[in-house]
């Protein structure tokens, strides 16, 4: 998908954010977005099943989405936002995404298996290569979770 495309708020797709993001399975926790505004917004999805490797453990016999993966799906989603608000599509294969923290976050309702999350992610100050991001997790229109990130975009040569 063209930035342009992605700028009208188009639907990213899985391949485009295996272009943009590093994540890989088990741990890309991100399945599409489906609504972006450049600089501002995006909302994604993750389609919760009973085959996710982190049910296993937690809990057998009564499986629920570990909250920290729940922030790090949200974060994935803002770094998709963060990617295609602050790096050029010409470059944005040399860039990384960092999680450099989160304040303020709260889980309102257990994730199970059969749910589809919807994580809205809302810029709250772009300052050169640092972002600051706003989410919230639903359910089917309920709050699940919510939370405050942080993130810096830096060239992956840096990172090393």
């Amino acid at each position: 998908m063209s930035e342009e495309k992605a700028q009208q708020g188009d639907v990213i797709d899985i391949l485009e954010i295996m272009k943009t993001l590093p994540h890989r399975y088990p741990f890309l926790l991100v399945d599409k977005i489906i609504k972006f505004e450049k600089g501002k917004s995006c909302v994604g999805i993750k389609n919760v099943t009973m085959n996710e490797p982190f049910f296993q453990g937690h809990f057998p016999g009564h499986p629920i989405m570990p909250g920290v993966l729940l922030i790090e799906a949200m974060a994935q989603v803002g770094g998709v936002l963060a990617m295609k608000s602050v790096a050029n599509s010409d470059d944005i294969a040399g860039k990384l995404v960092y999680f450099m923290g989160i304040d303020k976050v709260k889980f309102r309702k257990p994730v199970l298996p059969g749910d589809t999350v919807e994580f809205h992610m809302e810029v709250i100050k772009l300052r050169g290569n640092l972002i600051f991001l706003s989410g919230i997790a639903y359910v089917g229109g309920e709050k699940v979770a919510e939370g405050e990130v942080k993130a810096m975009l830096m060239d992956e040569e840096e990172s090393k």
